[in-house]
């Protein structure tokens, strides 16, 4: 499937993989917590903060091989890769691996759809998460997707989130935030709101 070349990246086969990944998930998800093929090296795969998933250079265009490719998408500490049953190949991500990019309200639960098709309510077992910027103060928003893969919320879909929220208090403390699922997700302390 794979080839290593003199820098130490991979020339890894799309179809290959696809096709790898196909057989895996011919009934859902495939189980990629609980492969531990070898290791083969580094593939030239970004998955850009945009959610573009860009291989050599080049971006996928192919919608169906990119939600093939997420299927097999598997994160161990900080570093993410793409497994079959028969080898490990390591990916860049440069935020998420995953942008949400819709949002909606249903019987009391936030929807979120990805770029690659998930769909999620957030709740205890899928958290949303913002972090800010130090220097800027920017916040960056999250959902957990799948075995601790995350979206980034995408801006449209965070106003979404801030015009349903509430002030609400949290371990003690008045927050800013969105109910889902009966959990509250704090966006930012009360006190700091404009």
């Amino acid at each position: 499937m794979s080839k290593g070349s003199p820098d130490g990246n991979v020339s890894a086969d799309p179809d290959a993989l696809a096709d790898a990944a196909r057989k895996a998930g011919a009934r859902g998800l495939p189980p990629v917590d609980k492969w531990d093929p070898p290791y083969r090296g580094e593939m030239d795969l970004v998955i850009r903060r945009d959610g573009t998933w860009m291989h050599e250079g080049t971006p996928i265009q192919r919608t169906k091989l990119v939600r093939l490719f997420s299927t097999i998408l598997k994160r161990e500490g900080d570093d993410y890769f793409l497994v079959t049953p028969v080898e490990k190949l390591g990916i860049k991500v440069e935020d998420a691996p995953f942008v949400a990019v819709d949002v909606a309200e249903v019987d009391g639960g936030l929807h979120f759809t990805t770029n690659v098709g998930d769909t999620v309510c957030a709740d205890a077992d899928h958290p949303i998460r913002v972090t800010r910027d130090p220097d800027t103060g920017e916040p960056s928003p999250y959902v957990l997707i799948r075995r601790n893969l995350e979206a980034l919320i995408d801006r449209k879909s965070f106003y979404r989130l801030v015009d349903m929220g509430e002030t609400a208090t949290h371990e003690g403390e008045e927050w800013f935030g969105v109910h889902s699922a009966g959990v509250f997700f704090p966006i930012i302390p009360a006190a700091e709101l404009p």
